[in-house]
């Protein structure tokens, strides 16, 4: 069992990470899961990369629209508390109150925590991140995929390209199992987006000078914060995944260092794409931010690349969903043999890429529901239920002042981006619909 401690151990990491990490003894004799067909700490890395920096990111520079310059002090806090939650979410898992053995998920750790009900809870806040995101895929890449074939017969419309785009997207989601089988798609997806934001960085650079005259920039944006906070925590948000990604590895001890530099790159080129792009294009800035660039040919290769992304990392999202949801239904092969199960799997990945599809082709407004999922999904997740499990599930006396403080922080983090992000989100989408009426 002393392998399995190591997970906690870190010593390159901010003083409140590496206290958490460190100051508390690993307990109970907690049995691990079969790591027998487990992948490499490499494949997990870059299936967080993959996952993490994706649509998010495209939107950054108008967060920092909503809220200023200041909101630059948000993208680092959230940076710092995301690896923070990554790492206690993870330590929940081997800290079970009513067995011997890892959870399984994050939902087994609100239950673990707080019974049935903060299962059901976290379930439903989960659902808008796992489905949400390759929803936001769905809208962004149905739209891109109709603007690449402007002015040819192919250009169907943006509906019939959301349906095309999201058969594709079923084609790996329904045929692989299991996050491992994901490992591959991770990688593309990742080189596809680093090329679109040296892109718009390059580009953000070029154009600063011919736009300058008319851009106009905030220091800080009091009432835009709420919004702001929850298209950052879109960004970074990924906590339901980590237990899946984590349970995908090999060496479970290298998670503290994977999810730390998974993170840390990510946040390094949020930091140079939403910077690059507020000071070139100001409160003008769009979303995505390449529609902002002066390059139509530079805009079609950023559409592309991105269509390409939404295909690789879109099923990343869906296979945790259903992992999850095989799980609680049964779906094994022990119970139906192997033809069934496989039968049962089909049938219900299918179903839930068409609930995707229809969400994408009658709701297309991808600001809206950018704002609408990363308040109520990610801020809940990445805010909210990490710090209250931790402490339900290791206790609160044992911990250090400094310690229960940046707990505390979060926690605010989390109601102000949840309820007033989803407030300002709804209130937004409500006046998309009004007007195109």
């Amino acid at each position: 069992m002393g392998e399995k401690s190591s997970i906690y151990s870190v010593s390159s990491l901010p003083v409140t990470v590496e206290s958490v990490t460190t100051s508390y003894e690993y307990h109970g004799d907690i049995e691990d899961i079969d790591r027998s067909k487990a992948g490499s700490s490499f494949y997990a890395y870059w299936n967080i990369v993959c996952a993490i920096c994706g649509i998010g990111i495209l939107g950054l520079p108008q967060a920092l629209s909503r809220g200023g310059w200041g909101a630059v002090a948000l993208l680092l806090v959230t940076w710092w508390m995301t690896t923070y939650s990554a790492i206690i979410v993870v330590r929940c898992l081997y800290h079970p109150r009513h067995q011997k053995k890892r959870l399984t998920s994050f939902t087994a750790v609100a239950e673990e925590a707080f019974g049935k009900i903060g299962a059901y809870l976290l379930f439903f806040f989960q659902a808008w991140i796992v489905l949400g995101g390759p929803v936001l895929f769905v809208v962004l890449c149905g739209n891109s995929m109709n603007e690449l074939c402007e002015g040819t017969v192919a250009e169907i419309g943006r509906v019939p390209w959301t349906i095309i785009f999201s058969a594709i997207v079923a084609i790996p989601f329904v045929f692989f199992k299991t996050m491992k089988d994901m490992g591959w798609t991770s990688v593309f997806g990742t080189i596809g987006i680093s090329v679109i934001i040296l892109i718009c960085v390059i580009m953000s650079g070029i154009d600063s000078p011919r736009v300058s005259p008319t851009v106009t920039h905030n220091n800080v944006v009091w009432e835009g914060f709420p919004v702001a906070l929850s298209s950052i925590s879109l960004s970074f948000g990924a906590s339901v995944l980590y237990p899946n990604i984590e349970a995908s590895m090999k060496r479970p001890q290298d998670w503290t260092v994977t999810i730390t530099a998974a993170i840390a790159t990510c946040a390094l080129l949020y930091i140079m794409c939403a910077v690059a792009g507020y000071y070139a294009y100001g409160d003008s800035v769009l979303n995505p931010v390449y529609y902002s660039m002066n390059s139509d040919v530079l805009l079609k290769i950023c559409l592309a690349i991105m269509v390409t992304n939404g295909i690789v990392s879109a099923p990343i999202y869906l296979v945790s969903f259903t992992i999850e949801c095989e799980e609680k239904m049964n779906i094994t092969v022990e119970r139906w043999g192997r033809f069934r199960e496989r039968l049962l799997r089909f049938g219900f990945r299918i179903l839930t890429i068409v609930f995707c599809a229809v969400i994408g082709c009658t709701v297309p407004y991808f600001n809206n529901l950018m704002a609408l999922f990363g308040a109520i999904g990610y801020c809940s997740t990445t805010f909210l239920f990490p710090v209250l499990c931790y402490w339900r599930l290791t206790g609160i006396r044992n911990k250090p002042f400094y310690i229960l403080a940046w707990d505390a922080l979060i926690l605010l983090f989390g109601i102000v981006g949840t309820v007033f992000g989803t407030w300002f989100a709804v209130e937004d989408l409500i006046a998309a619909f009004e007007n195109d009426k």
